[in-house]
C-alpha cells in the first residue's frame, strides 16, 4: 500500500479553496522567478512547495479534482520517486502519448473555464502558446495577475536582496559601454527603438557587474530598459552599493526601483517599436508593453554577444580551468587512497570536494550544489544527497561526481565517474561507450554553419551502435563568472519549439557530456568543458574544432578496450598524456606519481 504524503494533499486543498475563492477552474505554476531563470531562489520554489518534487524543471497544473506534473527525461526518475503519495500525477515530457500542458488544458477544461496563473513566473512565449490554444472556441479564460501561492503558502521566505559587485575591466576584457553600443546597434538592426532586457545573466554581463540573488549564480534580480540614449536598471534599493552609484553615473546608467518596472512600462511615452526576447521576457511584462507600444519579437542580442567570449574571458578561463581541474584531480587521489579505509558517504564526499574547491585562489562559491551519487543513485541525472538520504560508500562499485566552482575569472563544470570497486562487465561497456563517444565529439572538426543537432551524433553513435541512450542533450553552454548553463549554443538532437537552435561560433563555450543511466542499477557521466576555434579556411569554407578547457583523468579501471577502435585509444591516450602537463604544477609529488599512473598509455 502506498504511503500517502497528507503535507501536499493539504497544501493542494489550500491551494485549491484560493482558487474557488478568486473564480479560477485551474492554476499553473512552473519552475520559475520573474526572468525564466533556470535555477530559482526558495523565494520562488511554489512548485516544489505544492509537489515536493524538488528538480529545477517541471510545471505543476491543479483543478478540483486532479494535479499534474510535467518534467523532462533527466527528472523521470526521482519525480516518480518524490511524487509518490502526493495525488500529483507525472507527465514524462516529450514521451509518446504524453500531451503537452495546453493541449491537456483544452481537452480538460470547459467552455468559460478560467486558467490562473502568475504572469511574472510565466515566460510571453508559454503565456502566448496557452493564449492561442485555449482562445480555439472554448472562450476559456486566462487570469494572470494573481499570485495564489502567496494566499496559499504558509511561512514563505523572503524575496532574496545582495549587495552587487563591479568587475573591473581587467576581469571582463570589454566596457559596459562597449557592450551597450553593440547592443544598441543590434536593437536598431531588428527594427527596434528599445530592448526590454529582464534575463538576469544578460543584464549582469551587460552593465559589468555581479549578484548572489540566486544559489551559485552571481546575478541580481532586475530588468533593464534600453533606449537609443539611456540604460534604465531596475533593482532592488537594498542590493545598491555606493561604488555602483558612482559607475552608474559614469556609464549613463539610471537606476530605478525593481518594483516599479510595470508602473514604468505603463507610463512611458514610447516613439517606436519595442524589441522583446519572448522566451525569455516574462507574461505580465509583455502583457503591459503590448498594451501601450509596438513591439518586435526576436532574440535578446545580449544572449549571442555574451556566449561568444572575448580574448580576456578565455584566458582566465584556461587558468582557472586548469585549477579547478587539479582540485578534482586532488579528489579522485584521495577518495581512491582512503576508499574501504574510512567512512566516506556520498554527502562527506561533495564536502571534501567542495572544500578543495574553496581552497583555490580566486573562488567564490559553488557553480551549482555538488551532485555525489553511488551505485544506482546515479541513474538520476540531478540526484542530491542529504542527511536522511545519503549511502555510505564502499570498495566495489562507483561514484558519479558533477561538480563545478564560480571564480573570479570563470564558471567551471565537470562530471567524472570513479571506480571504487569491483564493476560488471555490462557497466564497464557502457562506460568505454561514453568515454569514446565524448573523446569522438571533442576531436571533431566541422564546417562553419553546423550547429549542436549536426554535431550530437558523435558523441551518442558509440551508444546508438548498440541501441542504447541518454534522455538529455549533450552539451549546454558555460557562462563567464555567471550560470553554469547559458545559451544559445547547446549540442543535441531533438528540438522543440521552445529551444533556440545556433550556429557555433568561435569563442563559444560548452560542455561535452554523454551518459548512460540504468535505474535501479547505475548512472555514468563524463563532461569535459570545449571551446569552439576557427581551424583552416580553404574553398570548401571555414572549417571548425574545438580545445579542451578540462584536464582530468578518465577512470582506467571502467575501460574495456575490447569496446574501443584504434582511435578511441589514440585520443584517450592523447587526452591524458594533457592532463597530465596541464595539472602537474597544482599537485604534490605523491599526488603527481598517482597522476602519472592514472594517465599512462593504455596499449590495444
Amino acid at each position: 500500500m502506498k504511503k500517502m504524503n497528507t503535507a501536499i494533499q493539504e497544501r493542494l486543498g489550500l491551494l485549491r479553496e484560493a482558487m474557488k475563492r478568486d473564480g479560477m477552474d485551474f492554476y499553473m505554476i512552473p519552475t520559475s522567478d520573474f526572468h525564466n531563470s533556470e535555477y530559482v531562489d526558495d523565494y520562488f520554489k511554489a512548485r516544489e512547495y505544492f509537489t515536493g518534487f524538488t528538480g529545477s524543471n517541471g510545471t505543476l497544473v491543479v483543478g478540483q479534482d486532479m494535479a499534474g506534473l510535467w518534467t523532462d527525461g533527466r527528472y523521470f526518475i526521482q519525480a516518480a520517486r518524490e511524487l509518490e503519495g502526493t495525488g500529483v500525477e507525472l507527465f514524462r515530457m516529450q514521451e509518446e502519448g504524453v500531451p503537452e500542458i495546453p493541449d491537456f488544458l483544452y481537452g480538460k477544461m470547459e467552455e468559460g473555464q478560467v486558467l490562473g496563473f502568475d504572469g511574472r513566473t510565466v515566460s510571453c512565449k508559454e503565456g502566448r502558446k496557452l493564449e492561442k490554444k485555449l482562445a480555439e472556441g472554448k472562450g476559456i479564460k486566462i487570469n494572470y495577475g494573481k499570485d495564489l501561492a502567496a494566499e496559499a503558502w504558509e511561512g514563505r521566505p523572503e524575496l532574496p536582496c545582495h549587495k552587487i559587485m563591479v568587475l573591473p575591466e581587467e576581469v571582463s576584457g570589454e566596457s559596459a559601454a562597449e557592450k551597450l553600443s553593440k547592443v544598441r546597434a543590434k536593437i536598431k538592426e531588428a527594427g527596434a527603438e528599445y530592448l526590454l532586457l529582464s534575463k538576469l545573466d544578460d543584464l549582469m554581463w551587460l552593465l559589468n557587474i555581479r549578484g548572489n540573488d540566486i544559489e551559485c549564480n552571481p546575478v541580481a534580480l532586475s530588468y533593464g530598459f534600453l533606449t537609443k540614449e539611456e540604460a534604465y536598471f531596475f533593482i532592488q534599493e537594498q542590493a545598491v552599493t555606493e561604488e555602483f552609484i558612482r559607475y552608474a553615473k559614469e556609464n549613463h546608467i539610471i537606476v530605478k526601483s525593481y518594483d516599479g518596472i510595470m508602473d514604468f512600462l505603463e507610463g512611458y511615452d514610447y516613439k517606436g517599436k519595442v524589441l522583446i526576447d519572448e522566451a525569455n521576457s516574462n507574461y505580465a511584462l509583455f502583457k503591459t508593453v503590448a498594451g501601450r507600444a509596438e513591439y518586435v519579437s526576436g532574440d535578446n542580442p545580449t544572449e549571442l554577444l555574451k556566449a561568444i567570449k572575448n580574448k580576456t574571458e578565455l584566458a582566465k578561463m584556461e587558468e582557472v580551468y586548469r585549477k579547478d581541474s587539479a582540485a578534482l584531480i586532488k579528489f579522485i587521489y584521495w577518495l581512491k587512497k582512503n576508499i574501504g579505509k574510512r567512512e566516506i558517504t556520498e554527502l562527506s564526499a561533495a564536502e571534501y570536494l567542495d572544500n578543495l574547491r574553496r581552497d583555490v585562489e580566486g573562488f567564490l562559491d559553488l557553480s551549482f550544489p555538488t551532485i555525489s551519487a553511488y551505485k544506482d543513485s546515479a541513474a538520476m541525472m540531478h540526484y542530491e544527497a542529504t542527511e536522511d538520504n545519503c549511502k555510505i560508500l564502499a570498495p566495489e562499485g562507483m561514484l558519479l561526481v558533477d561538480s563545478g566552482g564560480q571564480y573570479m575569472g570563470g564558471t567551471t563544470d565537470v562530471t567524472r565517474t570513479i571506480v571504487l570497486g569491483r564493476i560488471e562487465e555490462e557497466v564497464k561497456m557502457h562506460f568505454t561507450l561514453v568515454v569514446a563517444g565524448m573523446l569522438q565529439l571533442t576531436d571533431a572538426k566541422f564546417l562553419y554553419g553546423c550547429t549542436g543537432r549536426n554535431l550530437d551524433i558523435l558523441a551518442r553513435q558509440p551508444l546508438w551502435s548498440r541501441g542504447i541512450d541518454y534522455k538529455c542533450g549533450t552539451g549546454h553552454g558555460i557562462g563567464y563568472m555567471l550560470n553554469v548553463h547559458e545559451g544559445p549554443q547547446n549540442i543535441r538532437w531533438r528540438f522543440t519549439s521552445a529551444m533556440k537552435e545556433a550556429v557555433i561560433e568561435e569563442g563559444m563555450v560548452i560542455s561535452n557530456e554523454p551518459g548512460v543511466y540504468k535505474e535501479g542499477s547505475h548512472g555514468i557521466r563524463i563532461e569535459n568543458i570545449l571551446v569552439a576555434k576557427n581551424e583552416e579556411k580553404n574553398g570548401d569554407g571555414q572549417f571548425m574544432g574545438f580545445d579542451t578547457l578540462t584536464f582530468v583523468p578518465i577512470d582506467k579501471d571502467a575501460i574495456d578496450t575490447a569496446y574501443m577502435q584504434p582511435a578511441d585509444l589514440e585520443r584517450l591516450n592523447r587526452y591524458h598524456a594533457q592532463v597530465y602537463e596541464k595539472t602537474q604544477e597544482y599537485l604534490t609529488d605523491e599526488e603527481c606519481e598517482w597522476l602519472r599512473e592514472a594517465t599512462a598509455p593504455i596499449e590495444g
